[in-house]
């Protein structure tokens, strides 16, 4: 009997898609792992941006979290097709049933974990995401991850991201995409 490779044993040949929470480092991590792979990146954000050309901030604004939402489903379809590369998703995007299965079906998915307080002193650096705009960004994470956890959770690697050098993620990512391609 013909065996599929799991989508985990298959990475070379599929887009590595990253999901988690904002500030996990979803998109340092993407661009390093890429290079070490030597694969295209891709960031779903800038590429939301670009179709719109607004900033996720202003399509916030102008038109509600429901139809940025659409739009990054969209725009991540067109991202899916089929070749090898490194994708740094929003961390809604994987949240969304139709985005997530298509993942699930055509790429090797990774959530990046971290702790809320971790994630907290990351965002708080930066004043351009729409969610947090004059909230308590640990109660907002706090919300978002017992929210999204269940869906994280489907992904099909799970990697700690910790006060550490993002390099230490990469090559934890690295590990287990090749411990499963000898497995």
């Amino acid at each position: 009997m013909l065996q599929t490779p799991s989508p985990v044993a298959a990475w070379r040949t599929r887009p590595i898609v990253l999901v988690g929470l904002m500030g996990v480092g979803k998109s340092t991590v993407g661009r390093r792992l890429a290079g070490r792979l030597s694969m295209p990146f891709v960031d779903a954000d800038e590429e939301i941006e670009r179709a719109a050309d607004l900033s996720i901030t202003e399509i916030f604004a102008r038109y509600g979290e429901p139809y940025f939402r659409d739009g990054e489903r969209r725009v991540i379809a067109r991202l899916m097709d089929g070749r090898p590369k490194v994708i740094a998703t929003g961390g809604g995007a994987f949240v969304n049933g139709d985005t997530r299965a298509l993942i699930l079906r055509d790429a090797t998915s990774v959530w990046l974990d971290a702790p809320t307080d971790v994630l907290a002193d990351r965002v708080r650096r930066r004043d351009t995401r729409p969610l947090l705009r004059g909230r308590d960004p640990r109660a907002v994470l706090d919300e978002l991850i017992a929210v999204r956890a269940p869906f994280y959770a489907m992904a099909n690697i799970r990697i700690s991201s910790r006060r550490a050098p993002h390099e230490a993620t990469v090559a934890a990512i690295l590990k287990a995409l090749q411990g499963a391609e000898a497995a």
